[in-house]
């Protein structure tokens, strides 16, 4: 049976959670061409119109525009790194959670209101108004313990379970590059 964290790790955690720089730098990359597959490319092709190139978004996205379009508001979704460290226990059992870039940054709504734009690489995000907050497959994942601490109405502000962004500019997400914060336009 997988481990997963318990919601006393998650509060105990809290603190150090919380306490990410409020700048960061692409930690992982994470490319899914497909369901359950992964790969940890050195850079990453974005564009305005196609998300990320080759990536499932475009063939399937979890959420769609009233034309069955993919919504653009999810095209990127970057996790912070000390989420990911506290509630993916099983590295070896379970997936990586997916999210196209990790971070060891303050992901919350005060550090990064919904607008802020994001220069990553040559590229340009922009944090959505989307609220991610994990799914049933989190859930299988890493346990409905986390999944819960993520969406206490309390924790919102804090997006524990990261931000969801939309291309701005076309342009190369690199491995190592910082995440400049330009703030809304």
């Amino acid at each position: 049976m997988a481990q997963h964290v318990t919601m006393a790790e998650c509060m105990a955690a809290l603190p150090h959670v919380l306490d990410a720089p409020k700048a960061g730098k692409v930690e992982t990359l994470c490319f899914r061409p497909d369901y359950l597959q992964r790969e940890y490319p050195e850079t990453l092709e974005v564009t305005v119109e196609g998300g990320i190139k080759d990536e499932r978004w475009l063939k399937a996205p979890w959420l769609t525009l009233e034309d069955g379009a993919p919504d653009p508001r999810i095209q990127v979704s970057i996790l912070p790194q000390r989420v990911m460290d506290l509630c993916w226990l099983d590295r070896e059992g379970s997936p990586h959670p997916g999210d196209t870039i990790v971070t060891d940054m303050d992901l919350s709504e005060a550090n990064l209101p919904v607008g802020t734009r994001l220069k990553v690489g040559t590229a340009v995000l922009e944090v959505s108004d989307k609220f991610n907050n994990g799914c049933i497959k989190w859930r299988d994942r890493y346990g409905a313990e986390s999944l819960h601490w993520l969406n206490k109405k309390e924790h919102r502000p804090m997006r524990l379970r990261g931000v969801l962004c939309k291309i701005v500019q076309d342009g190369e997400l690199r491995l190592g590059a910082p995440i400049e914060v330009l703030r809304a336009e």
